[in-house]
This record gives C-alpha cells, structure tokens and sequence, in this order.
C-alpha cells in the first residue's frame, strides 16, 4: 500500500510538472512573436514606451474580463485580502514588468530584434541560477551548470551566425536592463507560487495593473497614437500583443512556475528567441547561416534534456518521499 501510494504521488508530481512545462514551453513561444510584432508597430510611429503601455493596458483588459466571468462574491473578496496581504510585493511586481518589457522593446529598437531577444534571454539562465541559490537555495550541481553552459553556447553560434547588425552600445544596455528585471520578477513571483500557489492569476493582473499605471504618464509624453494614421493594423496588432504575449502567456508561465524550478524555466524561455529567429527569417527578410543553425540545434537540445531531466527529478523525489 505505501508503495502504491509512493508511485501514484509520484506520477502525480510528474504530470504536474510535465504540465509546468508546456505551460512555460507556449509562454515562451508567445513571448518570441511579441518583439517581432513590437518591430512592425515601430513602422507606425509608436516608441517602445508607448507599445508596453497598450500591450499592458490591453492585456489587464482582458484579465479584467476572465476575473470578472469567473470571480465569485466569496473570491472578489479574497482577492482584496490577496491585495492587502502582499500589495509591496505586487507593486515591486508590477514595476520590474514594466520595466522589463519596455527595455526589451527599446533593445529592439536600437539593436534589432534577434540580438535583443538574444542579448536578454541569453543572460536569463546565469542570473536566474545565481538569484535562485542565493534566495531559495535552490542546487544547480555539475550537470545543470553544463546544460546551461550549453544553452549559453547556443545562444552565442545563434548570435554570430546571424544576418544582424553591429548592436549599439545603448540597445546592449537596454537588454541588460531588461533581463536584470526579468530575473528579478520571475524570482519573485516563484517564491510567492510556493507559498500560495492558488493566486497565480493575481499576481499577474495586479502586477499588469500597477505596470500600466507606472508606463501612462511616459507613454503620453512619448505619444500614443501611430503617427502613419493606420490606426487599424496598428489596433490588430497591438491587441494581439495584449491577448496572447501579455495575458495568456503571463498567466500560463506563472502558473508553471509552481512546479517548475526558476532555473530550469529560465532555460526553457531561451525557445524564445528560436522563435523571434524563426519569425525574421520567414517575414523580416533576415538569413541565418549553417553556424546560426548549430546554434539553434543546441538550444534545444538543452532545453530538451533539462525539460526531461526536471520531469524525471520530480517524480524520483516525490516517490521516496511518500
């Protein structure tokens, strides 16, 4: 009996992070398309701070609605209580978003889009691993910092064997700053999913919430509105940036975050910029040479073989701890 007990914990832990998983898998792939359509808007006259404020404005729309249609009187309530309870931490939340997204576009714009996506996901892995031991504890051992290393070598063949151009030294700082705030959010909000693993979605609206409210009054010095008039296409656009990057993916990588390692996520999330590579190759005109596509080759395979060693972890520890 305690055998059984043993295994079907163990499977159980294994489906959860499994699920983990392909929740941070389509977070990241969705965030891939966000700078790609962020690079298409610039051609209408938006600034990166202008972009975040509506990607952020629409997306806390729509998580208005999902709250709205699945909230109850007994959760409207527990969600004031959520707010009050931890109100410092959304706020910090809510800022490093801000701060993330629009560094990340401002990346784009002065470094385009294949070396700031690069730049900031490819300093994800070694800032994660280092914030997560010296907050959580967490162990990154031999083969980890390999798989990582790997990573990191993939992202460099992808870097040099692209068709890019030479980065200027204030999109780099851009990146930088952007991945500094990512690494801090994600941390941030995985030590709360421990704790509370029921108020992912919170954390993400509330932090969206205070996100927009922080890039308002910059993005109506900057300018709102398109310059080109085709406010149309622009409008599409930028709520497709809202919907899918912003509200679904937030949600999805949040809740992933519960069962998934902080490190282990940040190395997932590199699928990224495959992605942001994939997308200017096929519609932005750019060429990726055969050393760009080693690149690419290696990254996945390290996010592959972590991705199944995290499973295998989970459902080794849960079942000689039943």
């Amino acid at each position: 009996m305690v055998s059984d007990a043993a295994d079907t914990k163990g499977i159980s832990s294994t489906l959860s992070v499994s699920r983990g998983l392909l929740y941070v898998s389509f977070a990241a792939i969705a965030w891939g398309t966000g700078g790609a359509v962020a690079a298409v808007l610039y051609r209408s006259g938006l600034g990166p701070i202008a972009v975040s404020f509506w990607r952020f404005a629409i997306g806390m729309l729509v998580l208005a609605i999902v709250a709205l249609v699945m909230s109850s009187k007994d959760k409207r309530s527990a969600m004031g209580e959520f707010i009050l309870e931890r109100w410092a931490r959304i706020i910090v939340i809510g800022m490093g978003l801000a701060i993330y997204q629009t560094a990340y576009f401002a990346a784009v714009q002065y470094s385009g889009l294949a070396v700031a996506t690069i730049v900031t996901l490819g300093l994800g892995p070694i800032l994660m691993a280092i914030g997560s031991h010296l907050t959580m504890g967490e162990r990154i051992g031999w083969s980890g910092a390999l798989i990582i290393a790997f990573a990191i070598l993939g992202l460099g063949l992808l870097t040099g064997g692209g068709d890019v151009e030479t980065s200027s030294l204030l999109g780099l700082t851009f990146a930088l700053l952007s991945s500094i705030c990512y690494a801090s959010v994600t941390l941030i909000t995985r030590a709360m999913g421990r704790r509370d693993r029921t108020d992912q979605f919170n954390i993400t609206f509330f932090g969206i919430i205070i996100g927009t409210i922080c890039l308002l009054p910059f993005a109506l010095l900057e300018g709102l509105l398109p310059l080109s008039g085709n406010y149309l296409s622009s409008f599409a656009l930028l709520s497709y940036l809202g919907l899918v990057p912003t509200a679904v993916a937030y949600i999805l990588f949040n809740t992933g975050l519960a069962s998934v390692r902080a490190t282990t996520a940040s190395v997932i999330v590199l699928v990224e910029p495959v992605t942001a590579a994939v997308i200017a190759v096929l519609f932005l005109g750019e060429k990726l040479t055969p050393l760009a596509m080693f690149g690419v080759i290696i990254l996945m395979a390290s996010v592959v073989v972590l991705a199944l060693a995290e499973r295998h972890s989970a459902g080794f520890v849960a079942k000689h701890n039943g």
